[in-house]
């Protein structure tokens, strides 16, 4: 596009443009029109010399076209950094006019081209973007007074602290404050501070626009005064690191002087470590294969620089290996009368277990006294009940009785098999199992050693866990139990494993072969009420903050608290419970002082409110087929009613009352039996095919399963087709098969107390179970008769009323 020159232009009387030929700038229809070059990134002022690299297709365009001498063009900023070619509604309306005084090629094909800042313009109207932008301009006039003195007081503000700036900025140097100074137009200097200080395009823009030189001042001093605070607190950090870095080499400096000190008196610090680990490992009785395994790393760690990572992981495995308590025993107790006094005191009843501690204490006594130097390898026992029954503090009265050391891990949940067995060295943080840290922690090669919850182990991609117990649990292999860390062989034959689980049925049958189970079969009444008045009342009562001769807490109480508020094998909820109504007690004693002296049955029901807990109580037989089992659950045993009844049908049976397979599966077989029979008990048989037969067990709610309540259905059923009742007051429990034989079955001892609470005083049992009434206390046994049978036949005799006492059945 080119221009006429003899046109006139607009305002070109600008002190500021005098210098300019002003007759050779573009003219069209009497205004002044420029080529406008686009600026990015930046913002030009007048007075202000700036290099432009072009390269988009109108600024090469603009470039060409413009003629040889008195080039002008106004350069306008960019609103936004943008790829791509800017269209008008992209630029600034305020910008500045530019001599272009110089133009270079660049090797890319752009141009690069030195402009002179003139005056302020602004486009009042775009004339073209094709083959690039061209608009009206018209010069920007400032305004200010010559003769005010706050411009004056701004100019020498700004003068004062760009010298202070220039001391603190890099970028600044002594020839651009020489030109600040030499300024006396207040507007160009602001222009040019402006244009040198690192500010934000926006507000250069807003500068620029400004015609007020006095708010224009204003924004420079505040600009001036944010870069010198920021300069300021750059120092302070640079000055603080710096001397913080000083700080570090000096004391570098000292330690290398210190260390080459220490070397020469020959008192290093790795020096002394290896003295160290020599002393320990000459104090340590360890066994051949590990102390040359020591001497060896020993020697490759005086090899290694203390810099490399290597000297890290050396180090730490002699201190594993110097730390274990290879050869250190503690001294056993042989004697087992006080052997027995602490389990008595610690324990009431457990008797299997004291019995098998106490057969082992008197072993090694036995051996030790005919060879001094012999030792018992150490029984790995498996404590097997319920929770709650004392499993795991027996262990820590066994290691008392013993004088030995206890520790304890457990492995509830564990899936890893390096937890047993450590990790390789080649990893990093690696450690031995939890098996060597236990024994590092009790100092002894001879600790109880008790590994709770060996039932909840569990495999998973890590490996399984319980493959890895079995070289640990293995008497005749675990003298060189090999860890994945250490990999020398420590002798484990020594330790007294004790592991405990509620159920034995989860532990792997290898695990479970090399381990002695031993059953907690669970307290009956009379042993919790005695447990709780020798063992948890006391310390309870101490643990409150109360007087032990001043409160009592009757049998009654106790047993309403057994009966009425928990339901257990064990007494952990027992104690809770006492630990509840002492609670109370002692609010009471703070709020209105006193101490209450007893507590019986009443007390306990008044602070603990409506019973949790309700006991089955027999009940009078009021019509044939209901007949009363025993059965066993892990809160201990319980009388189990099941009723039978018929009705029209096919012969059809219908069980209910959430039975397991197994109690199914006895129910079927007590009707073929019955049905096999039904001449001998003068039953028709086509009374079975018109009738269907509905077996129902209470408690729905509650599982039920087990061969045990075989017998009971086999009674229920007998009674329903026979019309004949099952006597008063009679539990009965056994197995039944086809052929019409009782076979044993387990949980007797908690199954007959359980009738004894019930009020039952008649028990049938298989006649296999009775060697088990051993088991039951005495006090028991004399209230109740005991009737054994091997058929089902005597069952019945024993079970139902006599014929003649026959009552129809409904």
């Amino acid at each position: 596009m080119k221009f006429d020159k003899e046109e006139k232009v607009v305002g070109t009387n600008s002190e500021h443009i005098e210098h300019v030929d002003i007759e050779s700038l573009y003219k069209q229809d009497g205004s002044t029109v420029l080529p406008v070059l686009p600026l990015r990134n930046t913002v030009l002022f007048p007075e202000q010399g700036l290099q432009i690299q072009a390269g988009s297709d109108k600024s090469l365009a603009l470039l060409e076209d413009l003629p040889e001498e008195e080039r002008f063009i106004g350069v306008v900023a960019l609103k936004e950094d943008e790829e791509g070619e800017p269209e008008t509604g992209d630029l600034f309306s305020v910008g500045t006019l530019a001599q272009v005084l110089k133009i270079f090629d660049l090797p890319n094909g752009n141009k690069s081209v030195v402009v002179k800042g003139l005056h302020r313009i602004t486009i009042t109207e775009w004339i073209s973007d094709d083959p690039y932008f061209t608009g009206r301009a018209e010069l920007i006039e400032e305004q200010y007074d010559p003769d005010d003195l706050e411009v004056d007081a701004f100019v020498a503000n700004i003068r004062n602290t760009f010298e202070e700036l220039v001391e603190l900025a890099p970028y600044l140097s002594t020839d651009q404050m020489n030109v600040i100074v030499s300024l006396s137009h207040p507007g160009q200097l602001c222009d040019l501070i402006v244009a040198t200080l690192p500010v934000e395009n926006d507000r250069k823009q807003k500068i620029l626009a400004d015609t007020d030189v006095k708010a224009r001042l204003r924004e420079a001093a505040t600009l001036l005064n944010e870069e010198r605070q920021r300069l300021e607190v750059g120092q302070e950090i640079q000055s603080e690191a710096q001397s913080k870095m000083s700080k570090t080499q000096r004391e570098y400096y000292l330690r290398e002087q210190m260390k080459a000190i220490q070397k020469e008196l020959g008192e290093d610090d790795e020096s002394r470590e290896i003295r160290e680990f020599r002393e320990k490992m000459d104090a340590l009785n360890m066994p051949e294969e590990p102390r040359k395994t020591a001497e060896k790393e020993l020697d490759r760690l005086e090899k290694i620089s203390p810099q490399s990572p290597e000297y890290s992981v050396s180090r730490t495995y002699l201190d594993w290996l110097t730390s274990l308590p290879w050869n250190q025993s503690s001294d056993d107790t042989m004697d087992v009368e006080k052997a027995k006094q602490v389990l008595d005191r610690d324990h009431y009843g457990l008797d299997e277990v004291k019995t098998r501690v106490l057969e082992y204490l008197a072993v090694q006594q036995l051996k030790r006294e005919k060879d001094s130097d012999s030792t018992v390898k150490g029984p790995i026992l498996c404590f097997v009940g319920p929770p709650g029954v004392g499993k795991t503090s027996i262990g820590k009265s066994i290691a008392e009785a013993m004088n030995r050391e206890f520790v304890r891990i457990s492995l509830g949940g564990v899936r890893d098999e390096a937890e047993i067995r450590g990790h390789r060295r080649t990893y990093i943080g690696a450690l031995p199992g939890r098996i060597i840290q236990q024994l590092q922690k009790a100092g002894t090669d001879n600790p109880v050693f008790m590994l709770d919850e060996i039932d909840k182990l569990s495999a998973s991609f890590r490996g399984d866990p319980a493959s890895a117990l079995l070289e640990v649990l293995d008497p005749e292999q675990n003298d060189t139990f090999s860890d994945h860390y250490l990999e020398v062989p420590f002798d484990l034959s020594k330790v007294m494993f004790i592991a405990t689980a509620n159920l034995s049925d989860p532990i792997p049958p290898a695990l479970k072969d090399r381990m002695e189970l031993i059953e907690f079969p669970g307290y009956i009444g009379e042993e919790k009420l005695q447990i709780a008045k020798k063992y948890l009342v006391p310390k309870q009562i101490h643990e409150h903050g109360l007087s032990d001769a001043a409160i009592t807490l009757t049998d009654a109480g106790l047993q309403e608290l057994m009966q009425s508020y928990t339901r257990e094998a064990g007494v952990r909820n027992l104690e809770r419970e006492i630990a509840n109504v002492l609670r109370k007690v002692a609010r009471k004693v703070v709020e209105n002082g006193g101490e209450q002296k007893t507590l019986g049955k009443e007390e306990v029901r008044n602070y603990l409110g409506p019973q949790k807990y309700y006991s089955e109580v027999a009940e009078r037989m009021t019509k044939p087929g209901i007949a009363i089992g025993l059965a066993w659950t892990a809160a201990g045993g319980d009388i189990l009613f099941v009723e039978a009844t018929r009705m029209p049908g096919k012969g059809k049976l219908k069980l209910t009352g959430h039975l397991g397979d197994v109690m199914k599966e006895s129910a079927e077989a007590a009707l073929s039996y019955v049905k096999s029979k039904a001449d001998q008990w003068g039953v028709e048989k086509k009374t079975f095919e018109q009738h269907d037969v509905h077996i129902h067990v209470p408690a729905g709610a509650i599982p039920k399963d087990g061969p045990s309540a075989g017998i009971t259905l086999f009674a229920a059923l007998v009674s329903l087709f026979t019309g004949r009742m099952v006597r008063d007051n009679l539990g009965m429990t056994g197995e039944l098969t086809l052929r019409g034989n009782v076979l044993p079955v387990g949980g007797i001892k908690e199954k007959v107390v359980a009738a004894h609470r019930s009020g039952l005083n008649t028990i049938i049992l298989p006649e296999r179970n009775k060697k088990d009434l051993e088991e039951i206390p005495e006090k028991i046994r004399k209230d109740i008769h005991f009737h054994f049978v091997g058929d089902m036949a005597d069952v019945v005799e024993l079970a139902l009323e006599p014929a003649e006492d026959t009552k129809e059945t409904a």
